[in-house]
This record gives C-alpha cells, structure tokens and sequence, in this order.
C-alpha cells in the first residue's frame, strides 16, 4: 500500500510557501529599502527630497523592477517630490549597484504611498463621531 505524504497541519513561515510569495524578492526588496532609506539621509542634498520616508519596495518576481513607496512627512507638494525623485532616480540606482552588488539593478518606480494620510483622515472622522456621541445624551 503506497502511503501518500500526509499534510501537515503546521504551515510554513512567510515566504517559505510555494504558493506566496519568494524570499529572494522579498530580501532584496528590504535591502534595497534600506539603502535608499540611507542615501536619501546621508547623500542626496536636493531639499526636495528632506521630509520623506520610505515605507516599503515591492519587487517583481524577477527582480527587474522595484515599486518604492514612500510618504511625506512634511508640508511638501506631492509634485514636487515627484520631480526630485525622478531627477535623481539615475543616482539612486547607480548607488544601489555599487552597494548591492546585483547583476542587474532593477527599474525603480516611486509612487506616493497615501496609506498614512488615509488613516489620518480616519482617525479624525472617528474624534468627530466620538465628539459627537458625547455631547449628545
């Protein structure tokens, strides 16, 4: 009698499984926010570019593109940053070369991640329903 292979009620960690995702992308992806998150502090001066943090990079399975998303921490126009992001685009993966040591580095895509500003307009819509829950009786 053949015995198939019993499941296992235990899964395997994030990343491990074959059906989510890998852990190669998902390493780079953490090193490369890392870096960036490192030269945006320490060697790129465009004044743009002061009041944002990087949140997180999703890379393709691939490796040849990398979503960098990041957010504003200060009063700054979107658009702006924008620009200074794509100026400096050139810069940013040429030091991701050197530091990273990958074969190819992958296209950098930066969007503006608008997670943070929609949990503050929630938690102030949430102040005014509480605000108005107890001023009514």
């Amino acid at each position: 009698m053949a015995a198939g292979k019993a499941k296992s009620r235990f899964g395997l960690p994030a990343g491990l499984s074959r059906t989510g995702p890998k852990r190669r992308p998902i390493r780079v992806g953490d090193a490369i926010k890392a870096e960036i998150a490192s030269l945006l502090v320490r060697k790129i001066k465009d004044p743009r570019l002061y009041n944002i943090v990087i949140t997180s990079v999703e890379m393709s399975d691939d490796l040849g593109h990398a979503r960098v998303l990041y957010s504003i921490l200060g009063n700054e126009d979107p658009k702006d940053v924008a620009k200074g992001l794509e100026s400096s685009k050139g810069f940013i993966r040429s030091s991701l070369a050197k530091a990273l040591e990958l074969r190819h580095v992958p296209a950098l895509d930066f969007r503006l991640d608008l997670a943070g500003q929609k949990q503050a307009e929630m938690e102030q819509l949430l102040r005014e329903i509480a605000k108005d829950d107890g001023s009514s009786p």
